[in-house]
């Protein structure tokens, strides 16, 4: 019943949704401040590449 549920919450979320709590799962690991910045700077250069390609 679990894994039925989970598979319910998956198809019911946009990709957006999807996306952002990734990123914010990703971002909350940081371990301090210098950490934090690091990732935060590697999300922003993610979608600055993936907006370069979806321009071409």
């Amino acid at each position: 019943m679990f894994l039925l549920s989970r598979i319910f919450l998956f198809l019911t979320k946009s990709a957006d949704q999807r996306e952002r709590e990734r990123d914010d799962a990703y971002l909350a690991e940081a371990t301090d401040i210098y950490d934090l910045e690091y990732r935060m700077k590697a999300l922003d250069k993610r979608k600055v590449s993936r907006l370069s390609w979806m321009a071409n």
